[in-house]
């Protein structure tokens, strides 16, 4: 059986201990009063989402405005005109669980939704890994997550990438060489870890930048991959662990 991480906290500072994955990883605290204040003034947009949670549920993504602020949370949007009324508003949010902050990535768009990449890397054997299959994930209307669960919708990678870019075969290149390093990365800090799943933002500019990484991700959208030997291969491989 793999081994499941809960904690984003913990898997942002694995990852960050690989030096190429680091210029990956996007800014990313604990939240509090002074990570959140110091975030907003120098990104001006950030996520905020739960230290342990799933399929999206509870991410806010904050803004400072040219006067006020506001967040978002699933279609609900407040706007406060003072930092501290916003920091309350967030506190009441989370019922004071643990949450990170991490500094907001301008997603690419599909139709005028946000969408980002599922990496799937897998490790068939000790000390072996692989990426076994990449799909993208377009947010529902209005939302800012991009989760299948949360009314995302399930898009060929190739097909969402190449309006943005002539060079589609390096970027899936990067992106599976992303999620080698992030899997052995995190067995090497987590024995027992055998797949995850990378949530890839791409920005404005096409640099991917890791967003997370699931220790128990859904094999079952690939389903909707395109090349049926994508899924039929992410099973195979996940008898060999589970």
């Amino acid at each position: 059986m793999t081994r499941y991480v809960g904690s984003k906290w913990r898997k942002t500072v694995a990852i960050r201990k690989q030096a190429y994955l680091a210029r990956f990883v996007p800014e990313t605290a604990r939240l509090t009063k002074a990570s959140l204040r110091r975030q907003l003034a120098a990104y001006r947009m950030v996520y905020v989402k739960p230290e342990f949670g799933m399929h999206g549920n509870g991410v806010m993504r904050v803004e400072k405005l040219s006067a006020g602020f506001r967040y978002q949370m699933g279609n609900t949007i407040r706007k406060f005109n003072t930092y501290d009324g916003l920091y309350r508003g967030i506190a009441a949010a989370t019922n004071r669980k643990p949450y990170l902050v991490q500094k907001g990535i301008h997603l690419l768009k599909h139709n005028g939704r946000f969408f980002d990449i599922r990496v799937m890397a897998q490790s068939p054997a000790r000390g072996k890994w692989m990426t076994t299959g990449m799909i993208g994930r377009v947010a529902a209307k209005r939302k800012i997550v991009t989760n299948f669960h949360n009314g995302g919708q399930i898009l060929p990678a190739e097909r969402l990438l190449r309006p943005y870019t002539g060079q589609l075969n390096a970027k899936l290149a990067l992106l599976s060489k992303l999620g080698v390093l992030a899997g052995r990365r995190m067995s090497a800090a987590f024995p027992g870890v055998r797949v995850i799943g990378l949530d890839v933002a791409i920005d404005r500019s096409l640099k991917p930048w890791l967003l997370e990484v699931n220790t128990s991700p859904d094999p079952y959208i690939f389903r909707k991959h395109p090349d049926p030997r994508v899924f039929r291969r992410i099973m195979r491989i996940a008898k060999t662990y589970s």
